[in-house]
């Protein structure tokens, strides 16, 4: 069967395809050739691709499908997966033989999902340290589409009136492509790898799903793109690691860059915001919406006899399935420009999984910029950054994004088009300055800069059923110890990592370990940053471990007995007002986060062997400052 045309707004009669160079019901071989002199062309004003006139006519766009070949044969039929995409074009790569470069987007949800059903997520009433509660996996309830020939329409009216392509494809086991979800491993990588070598005339593209007639990247110049939201923001910077030559730019938003450090948080299991009981596993039903026939294989072979044979819900440590599945493992790979984006109350996919990428590749000398913003999940960079950067390297244009600010952080209350530019992130003026706790935080005790002198200790009684909002607000709770500055006499900008030290015992051989940074008084205004400063979970079981972000071992508690746990808080860039004051808070389960134990473990805090690192502009000077009493 040849392979379809489908056009923006319908298909062109005949006479009209004809003029295209496009032969209705096949697909053409190679465009007219023409001279040069008679090229339309992208139009480049500002160091930005303008809107050309000649692209912008939808009703001209060329749109079609195919099934690209990839390495690997993830659903076991003895016959390399074929991955499915579509494409958007200008006319001008038929009618003047134009090559484009290309914006390129893939996803495991464009033909749908299986919907937040909390029955089919793991419980969370599990005792920390013991084994889960038996799951009930979703059912089969994703309809397969068995044709969906335009994928998705995101990028397209804003890239290919500028004169790029704009390809979409469905991740394996997903749509209609072939294989496995795998929910970040190996195939989740070298698919859309495929399509980029497709692009530059490496890999095979086929008319349809298993037939042999050929398609070709004709009109490709070679160079791409990759931009996406979250999972979709995920997958530029896994194809980035396979190395790919053509790959010059991805703009990742809010991008999941390690499974662990999404379902787990030092040692902890933990669940990701919004998502109650989620785990890789879940994911997996979730997107599963490839052929009805290979379900029963992926099921058995990937859902039961590699994810939940080696998530660990029990110890919730760090393995080889989760280091597969972690890219800063693989970030050596990584040449790809990469415009970063993400926001610092995205507690759902936290801001360190952009930061730590972005530390590794500035470390490697890769073109990296960050764009961060004040609000939740998602939230690209503004449109004018985006267009420099694919600018630069798609189009090769020198329009110095090289000497642009390497940062742009939505300052609190401004518009999120609106960021104000910096040197760096974190801010380079940032100094790391340790604050002590005393007295009883029960109620509300100090952090001060001196450190306390007397042996002071702190008791928590775990339950779950509070939340950390209700402990943060109360004036007196036994389930949480409070810690917090005088008022700020100046405003305080915090950019960074926040470091905890804590020293705790408890009365049981494990328990969970939640710490937040928060600003007084409690407004109840969480989700925007007016109270949250940031956050952070760890397992005290894994106090001894050599890396406790990335714990492989642990043990379990001795009754009373104390152990030392630093680790860092979620990345943060926030200017706490004067007249507020800085809080530290301990407790023990986060309703909203972790596991939900039994109530009544017992946590004793050792205020002498407890203190925070805040990352404060302008180091101990300013804070001092800022808290120094009215003279």
């Amino acid at each position: 069967m040849a392979l379809p045309v489908f056009l923006a707004r319908g298909p062109l009669p005949l006479a009209g395809l004809a003029a295209l160079g496009v032969v209705f019901g096949a697909f053409p071989l190679a465009p007219f050739p023409l001279s040069a002199a008679a090229q339309t062309a992208p139009v480049v004003e500002d160091g930005q691709a303008q809107v050309v006139p000649a692209f912008a006519d939808s009703a001209t766009w060329i749109r079609h499908e195919l099934w690209i070949e990839t390495p690997f044969d993830s659903d076991g039929d003895g016959r390399p997966d074929r991955v499915h995409a579509d494409v958007t074009r200008p006319s001008q790569t038929e009618t003047e033989g134009l090559k484009v470069a290309v914006v390129y987007e893939t996803s495991p949800y464009y033909s749908g999902t299986a919907g937040i059903d909390f029955d089919h997520f793991w419980s969370l009433r599990q005792e920390v340290g013991d084994a889960p509660p038996a799951r009930d996996p979703y059912p089969p309830s994703i309809r397969h589409r068995a044709r969906q020939p335009v994928i998705s329409n995101s990028h397209v009216q804003t890239w290919v009136p500028r004169g790029f392509a704009v390809v979409h494809s469905q991740s394996p086991g997903t749509g209609q492509s072939q294989g496995c979800p795998t929910v970040g491993g190996a195939n989740e990588s070298l698919a859309p790898k495929a399509v980029i070598d497709w692009l530059n005339g490496r890999a095979r593209g086929f008319a349809t799903l298993d037939g042999d007639e050929e398609v070709t990247a004709y009109w490709s110049t070679g160079k791409v793109g990759m931009t996406g939201t979250s999972y979709n923001g995920t997958l530029p910077l896994a194809a980035a690691t396979t190395g790919v030559d053509g790959l010059e730019a991805i703009i990742p938003v809010a991008p999941n860059t390690s499974y662990y450090h999404y379902y787990r948080s030092n040692g902890l299991v933990r669940s990701p915001g919004g998502y109650p009981g989620e785990d890789v596993d879940v994911l997996f039903d979730f997107v599963f919406s490839g052929f009805p026939g290979s379900r029963d294989y992926c099921i058995a072979h990937v859902r039961e006899g590699e994810m939940r044979a080696n998530l660990d819900r029990t110890t919730g440590d760090y393995n080889d399935f989760w280091a597969g599945r972690d890219y800063i493992n693989q970030i050596d790979g990584v040449q790809a420009a990469t415009l970063m984006s993400h926001a610092f109350n995205d507690w759902n996919v936290m801001p360190e999984h952009s930061y730590r990428i972005v530390r590794a590749l500035e470390a490697r000398g890769v073109p990296v910029q960050v764009y961060y913003h004040q609000g939740g999940h998602g939230g690209p960079p503004p449109l004018e950054l985006m267009n420099r950067w694919f600018t630069r390297y798609l189009l090769d244009v020198d329009n110095g994004v090289e000497d642009d600010p390497r940062a742009w952080i939505v300052r609190e209350g401004d518009d999120r088009e609106q960021p104000t530019p910096y040197a760096a992130y974190p801010n380079p003026e940032s100094e790391g300055v340790p604050l002590h706790p005393g007295g009883d935080g029960n109620w509300t005790g100090m952090l001060s800069l001196a450190a306390g002198t007397e042996a002071a200790q702190g008791a928590v009684v775990d339950n779950f059923s509070f939340a950390g909002d209700e402990l943060a607000a109360a004036e007196w709770s036994s389930h949480r110890l409070l810690y917090a500055t005088p008022e700020l006499r100046e405003d305080v900008h915090l950019s960074g990592v926040a470091k905890v030290r804590v020293r705790v015992a408890a009365d049981a051989p494990a328990a969970n370990l939640s710490v937040w940074l928060v600003s007084l008084p409690w407004t109840g205004s969480e989700s925007i940053n007016d109270d949250v400063i940031t956050k952070g979970w760890a397992d005290p079981s894994n106090a001894g471990a050599a890396e406790i972000a990335t714990p492989r071992t642990g043990a379990p508690l001795v009754p009373d007995e104390f152990v030392d746990l630093e680790f860092a808080l979620q990345p943060d860039d926030q200017v706490v007002p004067a007249g507020a004051r800085i809080g530290l808070m301990i407790f023990s389960s986060d309703k909203n986060f972790t596991l939900h134990p039994d109530p009544g473990t017992t946590l004793q805090v050792d205020l002498q062997g407890t203190s925070v690192v805040l990352p404060v502009v302008g180091g101990r000077e300013a804070l001092a400052r800022a808290l120094s009493p009215v003279s």
